[in-house]
């Protein structure tokens, strides 16, 4: 790969997703509009979402006009097979949930479809498939120097739910690593962006269906179910991998810098 095209990559990246975050900033006032159109708060946060969204779909056709949009942010697969492996990685957090914690009674039907599936594949798509995916795909940025601005900014995303100095550490270091491991599960399940998508919503899921605690970071109990889950999402893939005699793409010699691309 060129490195003038490497650099155009990273450029186009950062300068699209820049818009997203400006356009992000009037969320609430795009919404409120949809909904005097909508009357329905659902769609309105729905087409919110696909309105801010513009920049990422117009950034990925640019990094690689050859390739279907779809295709390049890893939307192409079929989603069913996906579903179920993300369900298995999550059953410590959903069966621990059940056992151990009350279902959370002041939740709503819209309000969780847009707590766990909206919210998981938004951010999957515009964090992991856009952000991360096209720097790591089109130029020479290894693992870690792709995915450190965008997990940066996703796990800042989510200081907002507490003003605790201790707390705010916790929360950015949870949504921080979780945000490496949906980028690692992404690209070692061959750019299936299926798979972190339905492991996010689901572990959003059991975190909104059960009163586990009202923040990301949660106490010592959940944190153990998430730990399995994120255990259990790590051992299977690298287990089904090896049992098919395929590679891990991510290897120290690919964490910083790439001597080609994928």
């Amino acid at each position: 790969m060129k490195i003038k095209h490497s650099n155009k990559t990273i450029i186009l990246t950062i300068v699209f997703f820049a818009v997203y975050l400006i356009l992000k900033q009037y969320f609430s006032t795009i919404k409120e509009n949809l909904d005097l159109l909508t009357r329905n708060g659902l769609l309105s946060y729905i087409l919110t979402y696909f309105i801010i969204g513009i920049p990422i779909f117009i950034g990925t056709y640019f990094i690689n006009p050859k390739l279907n949009v779809l295709s390049n942010l890893g939307l192409n697969h079929n989603p069913v097979r996906p579903f179920f492996i993300a369900l298995l990685f999550s059953l410590p957090m959903l069966i621990g949930g059940l056992i151990f914690f009350e279902l959370n009674q002041d939740i709503s039907v819209p309000n969780l479809i847009a707590g766990t599936i909206i919210v998981g594949f938004v951010e999957e798509l515009f964090y992991r498939g856009f952000l991360f995916g096209q720097l790591f795909k089109y130029t020479k940025l290894g693992f870690i120097s792709s995915i450190i601005v965008g997990a940066i900014i996703f796990a800042s995303g989510h200081l907002y739910q507490s003003q605790d100095s201790s707390e705010l550490i916790g929360i950015f270091f949870v949504t921080f690593m979780g945000a490496i491991l949906f980028a690692w599960l992404y690209v070692e399940w061959n750019y299936n962006l299926w798979i972190p998508i339905f492991l996010h919503s689901l572990m959003n899921l059991a975190w909104h269906l059960f009163e586990m605690d009202i923040t990301a970071l949660g106490g010592i109990l959940p944190n153990v179910l998430r730990g399995f889950t994120i255990l259990s999402a790590i051992i299977f893939t690298i287990v089904y991998k090896r049992k098919r005699n395929k590679e891990l793409v991510i290897t120290k010699e690919k964490l910083i810098i790439k001597n080609g691309v994928e």
